[in-house]
């Protein structure tokens, strides 16, 4: 029989607030069974790997992000349901020190994903989006703001992180460069900026390319 002390649901509660203290990197099975004050081998009951409490974690980010996501997806027209559900996903990934590596590429361990999803391709599909480019419009725009939070929270700061780029030393070493180290500021330090404005190019390629698309 598992351990009473603890469950599946607690263990993903406290790998996620260790992960603010230790990253990704830190964190182990071995660090959760001292912060829960159990062996080791107790969380095996659980969790066959970390991958799989990776899954869990995951997991329970999406669903403590899924009332915004549901409710971006709920009004305004698709330009608002999509733009409005990844800005939902960034701000919820921000919470987590490497929050954005653990999200991506993990399998989800219930169908918590669904019913956002459904809703989301749903006000694709009144606007006239196809099944197909409903779902590559979707995957294009997550994929976007998975990959440059994954940036974001590499080059810091953040929750748990150290000071961030050195654009001065960036600079430096490109000085006989003058487009790219001038790049420095947009690139590595106006992420809020960057993001609205990126989402915004890829929102309206989407809608070039995919809307027409039949």
């Amino acid at each position: 029989m598992p351990p009473a002390k603890i469950d599946r649901q607690r263990v993903a509660d406290t790998a996620l607030r260790l992960l603010n203290d230790v990253g990704l990197d830190g964190l182990s099975l071995r660090v959760i069974a001292k912060e829960l004050d159990v062996k080791a081998p107790a969380l095996y009951w659980h969790f066959k790997d970390k991958q799989a409490l990776l899954d869990e974690m995951a997991t329970e980010m999406l669903r403590r992000m899924t009332a915004d996501m549901t409710a971006a997806a709920t009004s305004g027209d698709w330009h608002a349901v999509l733009t409005g559900a990844m800005r939902g996903l960034r701000t919820h990934l921000l919470r987590y020190r490497d929050g954005a590596k653990v999200y991506s590429g993990t399998r989800f361990t219930d169908t918590s994903y669904a019913e956002p999803m459904e809703r989301m391709l749903a006000a694709l599909a009144v606007a006239g989006f196809t099944p197909r480019t409903a779902a590559r419009a979707w995957f294009t725009a997550y994929s976007y703001t998975i990959g440059y939070v994954i940036e974001e929270q590499a080059m810091g700061p953040g929750p748990g992180g150290g000071e961030g780029y050195d654009l001065e030393a960036r600079a430096e070493r490109l000085a006989s460069y003058p487009h790219a180290s001038a790049a420095g500021d947009a690139m590595f330090r106006e992420h809020d900026a960057g993001f609205e404005e990126g989402l915004a190019a890829v929102v309206t390629g989407i809608g070039a390319v995919l809307l027409t698309d039949g």
